[in-house]
């Protein structure tokens, strides 16, 4: 890829909405799949009371609208004034109670996880029914829609065409439970829940550009007990919940 289409993938603008200001790609198709839309307001003659304690509105007790879901309530019940990634929005913006608690927990993935995917991690890479796998450093790309496989041979895998991703786990005996295992992303297929095992691969079906039916692609973290070992490991415990991130507000 050429230096200047990835300018143009990664380019943003500054823009002013009913709830505040938002840092947003140059061009709406390069946006993040972790990016959420912004919500409908409900219309001011819709909701005379709040929405959660059903105070009545009136001078004194104004209405508000959450940035997150869109709906009335009054000062009270949406006071806090929460960072709000996923919308883009540049300074926190006010949120209800139950959409601020769901803020909160996403900021730690921005701020800890999505920076282990950027960086990315060397993993032990087998595609379809290769028996022999290839050494290759993956990331997430800087628009986050990409997963970046780069070693003897470059792949770009858009997260938007992977149908289903299972973290391979040890810790678990034969049989008790079964790895942590997310189909069809942007679906509403139901997910089987993991434990606390330590992650030590991923396997994932995606569709090719041009190609029939599902590719398979397996990452292994290395055996050798070293710093790109732990890194590989942090990369997938950073993917799980990235993963999981997406699969929850799938029809948000």
């Amino acid at each position: 890829m050429s230096s200047e289409v990835a300018a143009r993938r990664d380019a943003k603008k500054l823009v002013r909405s009913p709830s505040g200001l938002r840092m947003v790609p140059e061009h709406r198709a390069f946006g993040s799949p972790f990016g959420l839309e912004e919500p409908q307001w409900v219309p001011d003659k819709e909701c005379p009371r709040c929405m959660q304690c059903d105070a009545k509105f009136d001078f004194l007790t104004r209405k508000h609208h959450c940035r997150r879901c869109g709906k009335c309530f009054c000062d009270k019940c949406c006071g806090q004034k929460v960072a709000l990634r996923r919308m883009c929005f540049v300074d926190p913006v006010r949120q209800c109670a139950e959409c601020a608690l769901v803020s909160h927990k996403e900021a730690e993935f921005y701020d800890k996880q999505l920076k282990v995917l950027l960086s990315g991690a060397t993993f032990l890479v087998t595609f379809g029914n290769s028996e022999k796998p290839e050494t290759m450093v993956c990331r997430l790309s800087n628009n986050q829609r990409y997963l970046i496989l780069d070693g003897d041979s470059r792949h770009e895998i858009e997260i938007a065409r992977i149908s289903t991703v299972q973290i391979l786990t040890e810790g678990f005996p034969p049989g008790e439970k079964d790895p942590p295992t997310y189909t069809s992303l942007l679906g509403s297929q139901p997910a089987s829940e993991g434990g606390n095992a330590r992650a030590t691969g991923m396997s994932l079906q995606y569709a090719a550009p041009g190609a029939e039916g599902m590719t398979q692609l397996k990452l292994r973290a290395a055996e050798d007990a070293n710093a790109s070992r732990r890194q590989a490991t942090a990369w997938l415990a950073a993917m799980h919940k990235a993963t999981k991130l997406l699969y929850e507000s799938r029809d948000q």
